[in-house]
């Protein structure tokens, strides 16, 4: 009799175990607010995916968002269907080529974010920002600026991250591969 008792002890608590991981990476997978900005990605969307394999992949539907350039398949945007807003993908060829952030609850994975300084972007990633103005608002009163994340692991050189200023607070960032995440105007 103690023996069934250990037994179906370990069983329970083996149920509960699996039952507790399998819902903890279904967490994971999903695209929601709490994913973090990657050079390659974010949460479970990587570049190069397609949209089919990044909206299975985060367990979310991605649809077009009408943001375009002149031929869809060369440049598109999509975006969730639902949920989480602010956030977009530029698809090129077919392929996700970089993800754009508009929205305060994002964060990279270092946890710069909307809003904060650009002094606080150079001390998240000391000696790895190259400070030019933006094309737009580089000058007086907003003073804005592209600060752009150059890794030094030669297995991302192809991989920028970018933080738009104005005023010298961060109002986006976007990152992906190069030449897409460097494209001013997106698709257009």
């Amino acid at each position: 009799m103690k023996g069934r008792s250990i037994f179906f002890t370990l069983f329970i608590s083996t149920i509960v175990i699996v039952s507790v991981w399998a819902t903890s990476v279904n967490a994971q997978a999903k695209l929601t607010e709490r994913a973090k900005l990657a050079l390659n990605g974010i949460g479970p969307i990587r570049v190069g995916m397609t949209v089919g394999e990044a909206s299975r992949s985060a367990g979310i539907k991605l649809i077009k968002s009408g943001i375009s350039g002149p031929d869809d398949y060369y440049c598109s945007y999509f975006k969730p269907q639902t949920e989480p807003k602010g956030i977009s993908f530029m698809v090129a060829k077919g392929r996700i080529a970089r993800v754009d952030i508009s929205n305060q609850r994002f964060t990279t994975i270092k946890g710069a974010k909307i809003g904060d300084t650009e002094n606080r972007i150079l001390s998240l990633y000391p000696g790895q920002i190259k400070a030019t103005p933006h094309p737009y608002i580089g000058m007086p009163p907003q003073n804005g600026k592209y600060l752009t994340f150059v890794p030094k692991d030669a297995a991302d050189k192809n991989y920028r991250m970018i933080f738009e200023t104005s005023s010298n607070r961060v109002t986006s960032f976007r990152s992906g591969k190069l030449p897409e995440v460097e494209y001013t105007e997106g698709c257009a």
